[in-house]
């Protein structure tokens, strides 16, 4: 009798772990690109009391900006079978008006749907915003999956992305930079004339500095990490904090590329 009950809970068990599989959120990303390119928030699988955040404003989904039909040029994403839970980047520069957009979405439940999604929408006089730099940029860069035998595990992914954030409030933390590494802030890129360097590098802002509220998605088979944050001192309205991501790639635990958007209460966060 134990042996049939201890059978059936692995078969229950084995059945949740294959239930948030990478075909799954990959499935669940094309549905959200797709109603974000209709400017339809109703994804089919979109829990009926799902949470929205834009730029860390609870909103209605239904108001946000997935009710305005984009036109997305690029995209990239994340997914994360861990945490069952997907990032994507939308570049979108020829849309009127341009933006570039961070979300991330966490499935759950038995039935697997969107029970969260939290999205930083950036556009004109958000920090270093240039939509058409933002494209041209992020379509060089090369995303390829690692190989199995030559993937960092998550909390390699996730040590060099907190040393990168954690640096800029300490400068005696040392973010693990690999060489080459660019970073592109808004749509300024670090890497354009010194392709072969290392041009990530921050300075230490001033003092107090801590990057709070920490969430992340961490995708091992292309060494992804995105960490959304609020992004302290920059906007002069709201220098403890205002929405951002860091969207990384690490490879061999080394930083390689770094997409920062950040929001502004005021153009240019004031500055």
């Amino acid at each position: 009798m134990f042996y049939s009950i201890l059978l059936a809970g692995l078969g229950l068990a084995s059945q949740a772990a294959a239930a948030c599989s990478r075909e799954l959120l990959q499935e669940v990303t094309a549905a959200y690109i797709k109603a974000q390119a209709a400017g339809d928030p109703n994804i089919p699988q979109l829990a009926s009391n799902a949470s929205y955040l834009e730029n860390d404003k609870p909103l209605d989904i239904k108001t946000g900006i997935l009710s305005q039909a984009v036109t997305i040029d690029f995209n990239r994403s994340l997914h994360d079978t861990t945490q069952c839970a997907t990032f994507t980047e939308l570049s979108a520069a020829t849309n009127k008006p341009p933006y570039v957009i961070h979300t991330r979405m966490l499935l759950a439940g038995a039935d697997n749907k969107i029970a969260t999604v939290q999205s930083v929408v950036a556009h004109d006089g958000d920090w270093a915003f240039n939509a058409t730099g933002q494209l041209y940029w992020t379509r060089q860069e090369k995303w390829d999956a690692i190989p199995a035998a030559q993937q960092d595990a998550r909390s390699v992914i996730q040590a060099a992305g907190d040393a990168y954030l954690d640096s800029w409030g300490d400068g005696r933390v040392k973010a693990p930079y690999g060489t080459p590494c660019a970073r592109l802030e808004g749509g300024a890129y670090t890497g354009g004339s010194q392709p072969a360097a290392n041009t990530c590098f921050m300075p230490e802002f001033p003092q107090p500095f801590s990057v709070k509220n920490r969430r992340y998605v961490i995708d091992e088979e292309v060494g992804g990490l995105d960490i959304f944050n609020d992004f302290p001192f920059i906007d002069l309205v709201k220098p403890n904090g205002t929405a951002s991501t860091n969207f990384i790639r690490v490879e061999k635990g080394m930083l390689r590329y770094i997409h920062e958007v950040t929001v502004c209460s005021t153009r240019n966060c004031g500055r």
